[in-house]
């Protein structure tokens, strides 16, 4: 099941990002850092990049349970709407943790065949707010281009008060794992990871610089580290309940 999930969320995420690429093709090459991305350099065919991972996807998806298959398919809703919001709403970055967060649910009914609310909303919850932080960090690359394109992000949206804004999400996504860990039954060693998660998100978010493109991306990027703990925590905190 683990093997499935992660070839399965490295496909349909890559089909998002694709989607999204396809819709903003016309934005991306105006900007300094995407301009080179494959669909806005003409290096891949918007068929080509969709049609591919989509239907790998598919293939991962029916290996499931008909109520994982039902949930897994109308998450292309968020798929398909999260590159639109950019241009209608600062708060591109909450849509987009609702959709990259999706597993959380799915992975739950594919091996229980239903949906516990007391655990999975709070997981769910927990990953939407970890993608406002990094996905804020990570926006403030390109607010001056953004500002020039004329599409919205929560990192303008914000401005200088970013570090406070993505502390409360930051906060907020701890405190959704704590719950969902309690009700998950999961046992000590899982808050022991827990607490070091927090470190690491209290790092990156206090000493990020959010007027230095490569800092941000550096953190962006370190949020791997964060994931990674989280699981370790989730796994033992599992095999020690």
């Amino acid at each position: 099941m683990m093997a499935l999930f992660g070839c399965g969320s490295f496909l349909v995420r890559g089909a998002g990002c694709t989607i999204n690429d396809l819709l903003d093709r016309d934005i991306d090459t105006k900007v300094e850092r995407t301009k080179s991305r494959p669909i806005a350099s003409g290096a891949l065919t918007p068929f080509q990049g969709v049609c591919a991972q989509l239907l790998l996807g598919l293939g991962i998806l029916l290996q499931l349970n008909d109520f994982s298959r039902i949930l897994g398919a109308s998450s292309l809703l968020l798929v398909f709407s999260y590159p639109l919001m950019k241009r209608i709403t600062f708060w591109p970055q909450a849509f987009l943790g609702l959709t990259f967060n999706w597993g959380a649910l799915l992975g739950w009914s594919a091996v229980r065949r239903t949906l516990d609310p007391a655990v999975v909303l709070p997981l769910y919850l927990s990953g939407v707010f970890w993608t406002l932080v990094y996905d804020t960090i990570y926006a403030h690359q390109d607010k001056q281009d953004d500002k020039i394109v004329g599409v919205k992000s929560t990192a303008l949206r914000f401005g200088d008060s970013t570090k406070y804004w993505v502390t409360g999400f930051g906060i907020s996504c701890i405190t959704s794992l704590v719950l969902s860990g309690f009700n998950a039954n999961l046992g000590l060693p899982y808050y022991v990871f827990l607490a070091a998660a927090s470190g690491q998100l209290a790092w990156q978010i206090w000493t990020v610089d959010i007027n230095s493109g490569p800092d941000c991306s550096i953190k962006f990027v370190s949020n791997k580290w964060f994931g990674a703990i989280v699981f370790s925590g989730i796994l033992i905190g599992r095999l020690s309940s």
